[in-house]
């Protein structure tokens, strides 16, 4: 068997945790990798080319769009006086809402409020306060509010079930909430790390009771829970500024961990094999690819297959696409794609023409690679291990989430509207 096929099993092996076909559930996609094996969304746009409707969306919000049959779902949250919800003194008034749109035209299908309260604290000038992703099994879709709760919907709107009683999240420096919740077999994972008492739950995912929690010594966390197969069983990964972690899905115990050298993680794990890929780079350098099979302090043992010390992801998640692990930085747009289960480098710290900043994730699908900058251009380079451009894609307005892929279709989810690339045919 070839070092691809054998590469291609192992990646599919990963998938079972979340369902597959033409959806995309969750904000990495149907692996929580930000691939798709099947999407081929065009690789040309602009503000009027191959865009097949562009909706608006009420307030502010940079939760990525989620998609599952005709629906798709974002989630915003909308102040009484049409601003952000803070002006860097006062705080409003925010309606906290999550919008279903008919995949076909782009209408609200319907539109429910969570909840509605002024927030306790404020957020930083980039972030708003509905930054969580949604997500969905097809069954029941969750809007995740952080601080204001965790609401359960029927796909046609009907409140199945609410949490709202976690407390009130005291973020480092004040710069506002922002961890995906992540779904998987019955439960639903919360991460609430911040400069309280920091925990993850695993929740039932019809009723919404805790099925464990478990204290982490971590500090505020905007990373999002990933969930891997091993060894008959399945671990929760999470990113951390003390220690990455791994953690059994059933009773929430710790399995490993590993400590670091970055500051205020955001980003999230991949997987591959028996490896789980975890990085983080804001005021220092670190990641590596940790063996599933270890247990305890990995630190310094064979259990770390490999680890990166440059140029590592401040804000957005590293892509695994095929045999390929690609990771940029926020401010500098230094793209890096690297081997993932060697961590030799194919290229690194190459700039990507046409970007600056950064903060939506990188996604893959259709032999393609999407890199989407804050000014809303969208540049597409081969899925290969050389960098080549293919094309550069500019939408009227800023982009920070980071975008959906099902089928032949790109969601780009704006500032101010949800677009919907595809080819016209």
């Amino acid at each position: 068997m070839s070092y691809q096929s054998s590469f291609a099993c192992l990646v599919l092996s990963l998938i079972p945790c979340v369902a597959l076909g033409e959806n995309w559930g969750h904000w990495r996609g149907p692996a929580g990798n930000g691939s798709s094996l099947d999407a081929k969304p065009p690789v040309e746009w602009s503000a009027t080319k191959n865009v097949k409707w562009k909706a608006p969306i009420p307030g502010r919000g940079s939760g990525s769009p989620v998609v599952w049959g005709d629906k798709v779902f974002v989630v915003s949250a909308v102040a009484e006086d049409g601003g952000r919800g803070f002006d860097g003194e006062r705080l409003s008034k925010l309606a906290f809402r999550i919008y279903c749109y008919d995949r076909e035209t782009g209408k609200v299908v319907w539109e429910k409020t969570a909840t509605e309260s002024t927030p306790h604290q404020g957020t930083h000038s980039t972030n708003g306060f509905a930054s969580a992703s949604p997500c969905t099994d097809g069954k029941h879709v969750y809007a995740h509010f952080g601080s204001r709760g965790l609401y359960c919907y029927t796909m046609d709107g009907e409140l199945v079930w609410k949490r709202d009683d976690f407390g009130k999240m005291d973020t480092r420096n004040d710069f506002g909430e922002g961890s995906s919740p992540t779904l998987v077999d019955d439960k639903i994972l919360v991460p609430w790390d911040h400069e309280g008492p920091s925990a993850l739950f695993a929740l039932n995912r019809l009723t919404g009771e805790t099925i464990w929690k478990t204290e982490r010594d971590e500090p505020t966390n905007w990373s999002t829970p990933f969930v891997v197969e091993h060894d008959g069983g399945k671990q929760v990964v999470m990113n951390g500024q003390n220690c990455i972690r791994g953690y059994d899905l059933e009773t929430g115990d710790e399995l490993w961990r590993c400590a670091g050298k970055a500051q205020r993680p955001v980003t999230s794990a991949v997987a591959v094999g028996d490896l789980a890929i975890v990085l983080s780079g804001f005021r220092g350098n670190y990641g590596g690819a940790f063996k599933l099979g270890g247990r305890g302090d990995l630190k310094g043992t064979e259990h770390v297959a490999w680890s990166w010390d440059k140029n590592t992801p401040d804000i957005a998640s590293p892509l695994l696409s095929g045999t390929r692990l690609y990771f940029h930085k926020a401010k500098s747009a230094a793209l890096s794609c690297v081997d993932p289960l060697t961590g030799k480098a194919h290229y690194t710290s190459s700039k990507i023409p046409g970007l600056s900043t950064l903060y939506a994730s990188p996604v893959a699908g259709g032999g393609h690679v999407y890199i989407t900058g804050r000014s809303g251009t969208t540049v597409v380079i081969k899925d290969n291990e050389k960098l080549e451009v293919v094309a550069s894609n500019s939408l009227d307005e800023g982009v920070d989430a980071t975008p959906a892929l099902v089928d032949d279709q790109l969601f780009i989810r704006g500032e101010s509207h949800l677009f919907c690339i595809a080819a016209k045919k």
